[in-house]
């Protein structure tokens, strides 16, 4: 049988099936809707009740500041447009990252279309904002920064501290996107100075379907969807139990492990880059080699394309994946990797590597056998290798 290695965690997780078995009750005998008055829904509502602790607890806030959404995606949505409509007397302008997710991005977009303005920051070579490019940018009509903890496909971590506390001083309502750090990293929401943050199951070994967004009292914020109003206002719809249940056993097993399984992650994604450095000429690093989450590779090699290294190594039983996953069928490059100052075609030859809780050191050991020969053997049939070289000959 074929190899199969997993190294696509930053797209998805697998269920642990300790979260598995805390779906299942909700799935077939505790069915209730969490609305209804009768002993069938009560029993969900006191199952939801107590996964928002669970969730809270992991967050470090209390329990009423967690509303349960359906994804990431939904979450930041729920912010940017929610706080855009809420607030829009004191004032119509946002600043965001140029290295966001998607969803983010095309929020964004959407707000200016409705009379919003956006300011995205340019991000260093290592994907990091400058604190101080931010002061700059701030206005009297500023209302909502958005700038994501870790990002998905850099794995690169942001000075959130710093960043909430400019915005605290200033009285502007900072988010983060932590859909990628939380539950890897430690997330303190007070120390940060951070007054809204969204969070996703499936990205840390919960289901799909469920999410999560801290909102700190006092903060007005509208819904995106109405209806019979679910989660104290902010998100109608009848409440997924069951995912939410596999999401908070999620964030329990993290705050226990989380400290002993970042350090395991670290130590081969050091071991990781190092020997890649090492033994592949023409790789590079994409993304802070210290500041960047414990289980996040990200290189770009010269003269190779990404979709083709991704197929190789898929067929040497190695999940991995170029640009990011949740549009990787785009044909554009990543706009990421374009903001740290890639031309398009170095973008285009970006691997990203993401381990997990099932990672162990032999798998990282067999990629390392593999990568350069995957390499060497696309280097050899490379267009962009071709024509570099004629373009050196013609030099000459």
């Amino acid at each position: 049988m074929r190899k199969k290695i997993y190294l696509d965690y930053g797209a998805t997780t697998p269920v642990d099936k300790k979260a598995l078995r805390a779906m299942f009750p909700f799935v077939s005998e505790k069915f209730g809707n969490t609305m209804s008055l009768h002993s069938f829904g009560q029993e969900a509502k006191e199952a939801l009740e107590e996964s928002r602790q669970q969730v809270a607890d992991l967050m470090g806030v209390k329990a009423n500041q967690i509303f349960f959404t359906g994804s990431a995606t939904e979450s930041n949505n729920t912010v940017l447009k929610g706080i855009a409509f809420a607030n829009k007397e004191r004032g119509n302008h946002i600043i965001i990252s140029s290295i966001e997710h998607a969803c983010v991005m095309e929020s964004a977009k959407f707000l200016q279309t409705q009379g919003f303005e956006i300011t995205r920051l340019t991000v260093d070579k290592y994907g990091l904002v400058d604190p101080d490019n931010l002061k700059k940018a701030i206005k009297k009509e500023t209302i909502l920064v958005s700038i994501m903890h870790a990002n998905n496909e850099i794995g690169t971590l942001q000075p959130i501290e710093e960043i909430g506390k400019i915005c605290r001083e200033r009285g502007i309502y900072f988010h983060t996107d932590a859909a990628q750090s939380f539950g890897k990293v430690p997330i303190d929401v007070n120390k940060m100075n951070i007054d809204l943050l969204t969070a996703s199951s499936h990205k840390m070994y919960g289901p799909k379907g469920a999410a999560c967004l801290f909102v700190r009292d006092g903060i007005k914020i509208l819904p995106l969807l109405h209806g019979g109003g679910h989660e104290s206002g902010l998100r109608s719809s009848t409440v997924n139990v069951a995912a939410i249940a596999g999401f908070a056993k999620a964030c329990e097993i993290c705050r226990k492990e989380m400290k002993k399984e970042s350090e395991r992650l670290t130590k081969m994604r050091d071991k990781l880059i190092k020997r890649v450095m090492e033994k592949i000429d023409g790789s590079h690093l994409n993304g802070h080699p210290k500041k960047r989450l414990p289980n996040n590779v990200n290189f770009w090699f010269e003269f190779v394309e990404g979709e083709s290294m991704v197929i190789q190594l898929d067929l040497l039983g190695i999940a991995a994946s170029t640009g990011s996953a949740c549009s990787s069928e785009k044909l554009e490059p990543s706009h990421v990797l374009i903001a740290i100052g890639l031309k398009p075609q170095e973008a285009h030859g970006s691997l990203r590597l993401t381990l997990g809780r099932w990672t162990k050191e032999k798998e990282i050991d067999y990629v390392l056998g593999v990568l350069p020969g995957v390499i060497k053997k696309l280097r050899a049939i490379s267009p962009f290798k071709k024509a570099h070289n004629q373009n050196f000959r013609r030099k000459f």
